[in-house]
């Protein structure tokens, strides 16, 4: 699944290919959806916004469409009247005169009235975006500290979006390798400077990867997701198991947690 950076890039993609231009037509292939292709055509995308893992897109007309793309679902870019060679299943189309954004295979696809969309079951028990340039370290440690989260292993916590937003499997490990803690342990059990560099690293390394745009290539993941040269985020641990680890040359191990892959150098982090 994409985590926070790659749904960012997307909503910046999309934004650039379409917004501010008037709908010249809409296409929905969730029955429940056909009916506001009528009311778009004319209307203009006013921002594509990144919330956590979801993504929306707000009209001028009061309302947003809300997608997320869980494991499949993909939006593809292309010239207006285009449709790409694929054996994805089409589920929505927006298109200006000359462009078109489409999403592919998600099932997660619903239209909501702007003042009733905080009340969606997933943004309403989303934590901050780590992602969000007003969320800073501080916050991030305090919530480290609040008894809904203190005595969760970290390994579940990081993955858990009530947590902080826009968190998944790659960015967990390779933010607790850069705050050097195992993924076993608890907020409750981290001393003050342990604390610290954690809430440090739960912000920069996933804004490290939206900033370098890409990450390399693991197992998995899909191809746009991928740096197109060498400027794109590094894995220090993550995809690594028995390769050595680049601060003290230990091997990287990799253990199931959460019903996911965790990766981690087991003399770095303690």
């Amino acid at each position: 699944m994409p985590e926070g950076p790659e749904i960012r890039r997307t909503a910046d993609r999309l934004a650039e290919a379409v917004a501010g231009r008037p709908l010249v037509s809409a296409w929905f292939g969730l029955p429940a959806l056909r009916r506001h292709a009528k009311t778009l055509p004319g209307r203009r995308v006013v921002a594509v916004e990144a919330r956590g893992k979801a993504l929306l897109t707000r009209f001028d007309h009061g309302w947003t469409l809300y997608t997320h793309n869980q494991l499949y679902g993909v939006w593809k870019v292309c010239a207006a009247g285009e449709r790409p060679q694929t054996t994805r299943v089409l589920r929505v189309a927006l298109e200006t005169a000359d462009r078109a954004i489409l999403l592919y295979s998600a099932s997660d696809v619903s239209m909501w009235r702007d003042d009733a969309l905080e009340r969606h079951p997933f943004l309403a028990r989303l934590g901050p975006d780590v992602l969000d340039p007003a969320l800073d370290a501080a916050a991030v440690e305090a919530r480290l500290g609040d008894r809904r989260f203190a005595r969760r292993t970290l390994d579940a916590l990081l993955l858990d979006q009530a947590f902080l937003a826009g968190m998944g499997n790659y960015l967990r490990a390779e933010a607790l390798f850069e705050a050097g803690i195992a993924p076993g342990r608890r907020p409750a059990d981290l001393g003050p400077d342990e604390r610290a560099r954690l809430a440090q690293a739960l912000l920069d390394v996933p804004r490290r990867s939206y900033r370098t745009r890409g990450i390399t290539p693991a197992r998995g993941m899909r191809r746009d997701y991928i740096a197109a040269d060498d400027g794109g985020f590094r894995f220090h641990v993550f995809d690594r198991e028995g390769e050595p680890c680049i601060r003290c040359g230990a091997s990287i191990t990799r253990t199931t947690s959460a019903g996911r892959r965790m990766y981690a150098c087991p003399r770095c982090q303690r």
